[in-house]
């Protein structure tokens, strides 16, 4: 299930992160990858260690967790902080899969759920750069508008394609959700929005009301904690 998160950042929130991400100091990309991402990607990151990673992925976590359909999509649990890239002069990153199980900082391990791109340029400051993901109906191409966001499973094989004008930047991360199944996710995703829909339309509150039950009695029943 990919799921475009719009405006997830303002044009004044973008504009300082792009800034400071262009006066940056990047290091290869390849140095947070094992031996078979290595051999496809070919991009630069903020070093892991970078104060200025924090710093900024500190900005984009306070702004997705201020988005609702961030959470009625992920039902975060844990999530890796934020990590910045960018693709200039030819930078690609050939298909893929993210890795299973990822460390934090503290020690403990994260299981990667949810996927999550947020962009942080225009998408005519640059050609190519589009991330796509490969599922069982095709070949999907995102390339969005900056401070635009989007989720997908991280089971999933993606690739970003060459960058052969321009740089493209974003932030990316991995979400461990309370809901392992994608299936259930989305399950609890369409019945959220519906539950929403009716509330906004004044729908009889009992059906309201017995709806939000059937939602949190089946969010208790799939979740992990």
């Amino acid at each position: 299930m990919l799921l475009h998160l719009p405006g997830v950042l303002s044009a004044a929130q973008v504009d300082p992160l792009r800034q400071a991400l262009e006066a940056a100091d990047w290091t290869d990309g390849r140095e947070t990858v094992g031996a078979q991402g290595a051999r496809v990607k070919r991009n630069e990151q903020l070093p892991d260690s970078s104060p200025l990673r924090h710093e900024l992925g500190a900005v984009v976590q306070a702004a997705l967790s201020r988005h609702p359909l961030f959470h009625a999509a992920a039902l975060p649990a844990r999530q890796l902080p934020p990590r910045f890239n960018r693709y200039r002069g030819g930078g690609e990153y050939g298909f893929h899969v993210d890795g299973a199980v990822m460390a934090l900082a503290d020690g403990s391990q994260l299981r990667s759920d949810v996927s999550c791109t947020v962009f942080l340029n225009e998408p005519e400051d640059y050609d190519g750069g589009e991330l796509v993901v490969s599922d069982t109906y095709g070949e999907h191409a995102v390339k969005l508008p900056a401070g635009d966001a989007i989720l997908y499973p991280s089971s999933s094989l993606h690739r970003v394609t060459p960058v052969t004008r321009g740089a493209r930047l974003a932030a990316f991360f991995w979400i461990q959700s309370l809901v392992r199944d994608l299936a259930h996710r989305r399950t609890l995703l369409e019945l959220d929005q519906a539950i929403s829909r009716l509330r906004a339309a004044g729908g009889d509150e009992v059906a309201v009301l017995q709806l939000t039950g059937v939602y949190h009695n089946l969010l208790r029943e799939w979740s992990q904690t």
